[in-house]
């Protein structure tokens, strides 16, 4: 399993972002509602705009937050360049390396699943292109399938924004380039950011899964609005890979009022049931349960 979170913009020195959001709080709610769900994600994989500024002060913070909780949750992190990072800055801050302005593209093994961060990021620009070198290089990488397969983790989406035209504007470029390389892998899904809201779509016939931000979303229903940043919504997404499927699952965050539910103390009680008995009291409309009656633990 793995948790896909996006587009974090920390500003140097803890500064709101706006002046209103607080983006380091709104990442620290995140990984307080994994460790306390019991979710274990395998891999964290940040699909971009880490810094708002490309600020060394806001890698730092980033780090800070992200790896000791990464290491409580036994999970491996993985780092994407978006359009508002600065490849030097992330290449030292994030890797502990030598400033680079070269792409930062990278290949992770995580038991057998393979995730392939490729940078999108155009140098002084905000929107996407992928350059005939690192197709090359990519189109090497996917040469040899793995054994689970492979998640591609980018900034841009290569996805159509139709309830958002402005982002038209910041898209992938030459798509059909990247299409050519992806055909016929073993690449089964795409993972990106850039957005600020969750959306799905395919390309190249691979699924794509699009997280919202952590910071702040779109609202994409606004009125005379060409664009629409609200502090609402914000949400990370936890992927599940199966050997024949790959599920992706919005998940909001913030503290929210529960209207019903059942306590955890039923697990063993449900656990114990055989399988028919599962149906009758869960499926079946007249049972106990499905009355109003919770079963007995």
């Amino acid at each position: 399993m793995i948790a896909h979170i996006s587009d974090t913009h920390f500003l140097g020195q803890s500064r709101p972002l706006y002046g209103q959001v607080t983006t380091d709080a709104n990442l620290e709610q995140a990984f307080t509602q994994l460790e306390r769900s019991g979710v274990r994600p395998e891999a964290i994989v940040f699909t971009g705009d880490l810094a708002d500024k490309g600020e060394p002060d806001a890698y730092d913070r980033l780090r800070a937050i992200v790896e000791p909780a990464a290491a409580r949750l036994g999970a491996t992190v993985i780092w994407v360049m978006g359009n508002h990072d600065e490849r030097d800055v992330y290449s030292s801050a994030l890797f502990d390396e030598a400033p680079s302005t070269e792409p930062q593209d990278r290949v992770y093994d995580i038991n057998g699943l393979r995730i392939v961060s490729l940078d999108t990021t155009v140098p002084g620009y905000h929107h996407g292109e992928v350059t005939d070198g690192q197709l090359e290089w990519l189109a090497g990488v996917l040469s040899t399938p793995a054994p689970h397969g492979t998640l591609l983790a980018v900034h841009h989406p290569p996805v159509p924004t139709p309830l958002l035209w402005a982002m038209e504007m910041l898209e992938l470029q030459h798509q059909e380039r990247l299409a050519s390389v992806l055909e016929g892998t073993d690449v089964r899904g795409i993972l990106a950011g850039h957005l600020h809201y969750s959306t799905h779509s395919n390309f190249a016939g691979i699924p794509v899964s699009v997280a919202a931000a952590t910071c702040y979303t779109l609202a994409l229903t606004a009125e005379d609005r060409l664009l629409s940043g609200v502090n609402a919504d914000q949400a990370m997404n936890l992927v599940h890979v199966y050997d024949e499927q790959v599920v992706h699952t919005v998940v909001p965050l913030g503290e929210r009022a529960e209207i019903t539910g059942f306590s955890t103390r039923y697990i063993e009680t449900i656990e114990n049931m055989t399988a028919v008995e599962r149906i009758e009291m869960f499926s079946n409309k007249k049972s106990r349960f499905n009355l109003g009656e919770q079963p007995r633990a």
